[in-house]
């Protein structure tokens, strides 16, 4: 799935030729030297030099191990081929970087605003069509943890699944009744009387959705020791500690996806 999905941002990209390097280019070989502008947190290391390898045969001569911290004017990756492939893969390879990178480093630093409290980060679906399995990657570089990968791997009622089934309770019945006991049933609650009836349902997990701190304490009062708890909606870097209220499992943001900034990267490329 990888390569498949690497194929198809180079066909995007290049389509039927790069008119410029087929131009120029005449058998010369050359090394690119992908380079920091700015410290963070790298990811997407092994995609980089993927991309130039399914161009032509490259050398690696430098990587930056993922989930390394780096620093401004640091070489990240290096690699020496044809400079023709260098140059066709210049441009996908450092727009995966930059941006994994960018999640990564957003990541880890939701992971240091939670540090000492025992919760964990969760990231979301909100990802970019076509990225996920890459942007869900970066979380796990920067330290977070993959909430469901996508619709499939796990049940999770929200409020337009309540609103169909037209209660709770009759939703995690439905759900119970026709799919397989091994997949975690999570419940989407947005008041303390909804979470008393997800309890009562014996699900394995509820998402306090919109819950104000305050009302997160009162939550955890409720459920603590009978289901896990995730808190989730509107939760940024400088809110997040606020919802890790002792007895809460995990928060989840989708900020760490869909707002992430693409780490600003550069690469030059020398004949040699």
């Amino acid at each position: 799935m990888i390569e498949e999905l690497l194929l198809r941002f180079l066909e995007e990209d290049i389509g039927h030729g790069d008119i410029t390097t087929e131009g120029i280019y005449s058998g010369e070989r050359a090394r690119g030297v992908i380079r920091a502008k700015e410290g963070g947190i790298f990811a997407g290391g092994s995609f980089g030099i993927r991309v130039f390898e399914l161009l032509g045969k490259v050398n690696v001569v430098k990587l930056f191990g993922d989930g390394a911290e780096f620093s401004k004017g640091e070489e990240l990756l290096v690699v020496e081929g044809p400079a023709d492939v260098l140059l066709k893969g210049e441009r996908v390879a450092l727009n995966l970087l930059q941006r994994l990178s960018g999640i990564a480093t957003l990541t880890r630093s939701f992971v240091k605003a939670l540090e000492g409290t025992g919760v964990r980060i969760l990231d979301t679906r909100k990802t970019t069509p076509g990225l996920r399995f890459f942007e869900k990657y970066a979380v796990r570089v920067g330290g977070g943890i993959n909430h469901r990968y996508a619709l499939f791997d796990m049940v999770l009622i929200k409020d337009n699944h309540k609103a169909i089934a037209g209660s709770i309770r009759e939703a995690v019945r439905r759900v119970r009744e026709k799919i397989s006991p091994v997949y975690r049933i999570e419940v989407e609650v947005e008041s303390l009387e909804e979470l008393k009836e997800a309890i009562e349902c014996k699900v394995d997990m509820v998402m306090l959705d919109n819950f104000s701190p305050e009302a997160v304490k009162e939550a955890v009062k409720i459920a603590k020791n009978k289901v896990m708890i995730e808190v989730s909606g509107n939760i940024t870097l400088e809110n997040v500690r606020d919802y890790a209220v002792q007895g809460v499992d995990f928060i989840s943001s989708g900020a760490i996806t869909h707002s992430a900034r693409w780490l600003d990267l550069s690469m030059k490329i020398e004949r040699v």
